[in-house]
């Protein structure tokens, strides 16, 4: 039988280039090396959409909260082995004023509701896996004013990741541990980073519903 993996992420997951150019093609974004990784016994349904939050609503980019939008894909999606969460880095936004403890509990609640949504295998939990973003990089750009003090912040997201996803029951992996953001916007992911994420990550993937 054929296990369905859901990847609930922001532009990182959705595949945006660092360089504003739109997005990677299907095979170079990290979803796609998973598949492709994995083979045919696997199905992985992407789910990145740019400017996502854990579970904050943002003034200016509307309609970006993970928490709203969570359970309907949940339903959608069901029934599922697995979902990946992978989401945080929008919630270091300046305006957003959130620290890397609050950051990591979100994220971590979103796979307590997944859990907790019954939309795993014979109406059983799913699997979660909650993924720490890798750190920012300052560029000297424009968006280093939008994520002043996200650099720092960011650096302590391994250590809150794995407290708050074992306190909620869910697998934790560090991105950060295989993969460094782009020095381009400091954000998103080179090609080659996608490639790197997308191998590490088929491991976890067949270690937890292999």
């Amino acid at each position: 039988m054929t296990k369905v993996v859901v990847c609930f992420g922001d532009s990182n997951t959705w595949g945006a280039r660092p360089d504003g150019g739109g997005r990677f093609d299907p095979d170079i974004r990290w979803t796609g090396v998973l598949q492709n990784q994995l083979g045919p016994g696997y199905k992985i349904i992407e789910e990145g959409l740019n400017g996502r939050t854990t579970n904050i609503d943002d003034t200016i980019e509307e309609d970006r909260n993970g928490r709203r939008q969570l359970p309907a894909l949940l339903e959608s999606h069901r029934p599922f082995d697995l979902i990946l969460i992978m989401l945080g880095t929008n919630d270091l936004k300046a305006r957003h004023n959130r620290s890397a403890a609050d950051i990591a509990q979100s994220a971590s609640k979103l796979a307590d509701l997944a859990r907790k949504s019954l939309s795993g295998p014979n109406g059983g939990s799913p699997e979660v896996l909650v993924i720490s973003p890798p750190a920012t990089i300052e560029t000297g750009g424009g968006l280093d004013l939008l994520l002043e003090g996200s650099v720092e912040k960011s650096k302590l997201f391994p250590e809150q990741y794995a407290f708050y996803a074992r306190a909620y029951g869910a697998h934790y992996f560090d991105a950060g541990s295989v993969i460094v953001s782009s020095p381009v916007d400091g954000i998103h992911f080179d090609a080659e980073e996608h490639l790197k994420l997308g191998e590490a990550l088929a491991e976890h993937v067949k270690r937890i519903i292999g």
